[in-house]
């Protein structure tokens, strides 16, 4: 009897020991001082080993938009009091483009002072447990979320970004910030219904309005005309020594059906495909 007892148990210990064989072997712990990015699935970081970002002087037709995010970004990375962003409007027009060159302008000033952590928005629910891990590191961060959108009948989401802005239990650490970009200003989705209610009509669009409202700052981007759409294509064009015909880049922005900041660039790219380059 003993010994089928221990026949059993060394069997048992065999399959534990194979199991152990063919599991992944856990993840390193990460190293929040030691990359200039990360990416946060929800319950586990990722570190990025290059922050890939235009430099400041090439984003055009965005410089009221571009001074606002860049100043509030130093001020994060130099310890000082800082606002959270939303940053909203067209898309194309270098939301998360600006972010990642405010950033990475920031490394540069105060190296090793101020990491960029991207979430995406199927990872929203981990961000507690992220401001929880981060509050913990002895440097500043800029906890990004982008393209974020809630629908009408989506009542958590905006309830946990309400949480986490408003100084509340869950809000996040003093060495953190939010920068959040969305194609709508009041970040969650509106319709014609709201304009319904017999009592007071603007109660739900102020609710609405509110939650974007408990952002510091709030910078809105726009369609850009047909001279600051030459003029981002031109500075790109200097930078990489490519030539160009204003007639031709119009016919692009034609074809696309709209002139950006991201047509221009997908026009500039284009370029150096014809002239044989890398960029």
């Amino acid at each position: 009897m003993s010994s089928s007892l221990s026949d059993h148990g060394l069997l048992l210990s065999r399959i534990a020991d194979a199991l152990d064989r063919l599991a992944p072997p856990p993840a390193p712990p990460c190293d929040w001082l030691a990359h200039p990015a990360y990416v946060w699935t929800g319950s586990a970081a990722r570190a990025v080993q290059r922050l890939d970002a235009p430099a400041l002087d090439l984003l055009r037709g965005i410089d009221t938009q571009k001074e606002r995010v860049v100043t509030n970004v130093e001020r994060l990375a130099a310890g000082h009091a800082a606002h959270d962003m939303l940053l909203w409007g067209s898309r194309g027009m270098g939301k998360s483009a600006v972010l990642r060159a405010a950033i990475r302008a920031a490394q540069n000033a105060h190296p090793g002072s101020i990491a960029l952590v991207q979430v995406a928005q199927e990872a929203l629910s981990g961000v507690t447990a992220l401001f929880a891990t981060l509050g913990k590191i002895d440097r500043c961060f800029l906890v990004f979320i982008d393209d974020l959108g809630f629908e009408e009948d989506d009542g958590s989401g905006p309830r946990l970004l309400r949480s986490w802005l408003e100084g509340g239990v869950e809000a996040r650490p003093a060495n953190v910030r939010l920068a959040v970009t969305s194609n709508r200003r009041a970040i969650v989705a509106r319709s014609m219904s709201e304009q319904d209610d017999p009592i007071n009509p603007r109660d739900v669009v102020d609710d609405r309005l509110a939650l974007a409202d408990r952002f510091g700052l709030s910078i809105g981007f726009h369609n850009c005309d047909q001279d600051a759409y030459l003029a981002i294509i031109g500075g790109y064009a200097r930078e990489f020594g490519l030539e160009w015909e204003a007639a031709d880049a119009l016919e692009w922005s034609r074809r696309r059906g709209a002139r950006s900041g991201r047509v221009a660039w997908q026009y500039v790219n284009e370029l150096a495909g014809r002239a044989g380059k890398v960029i």
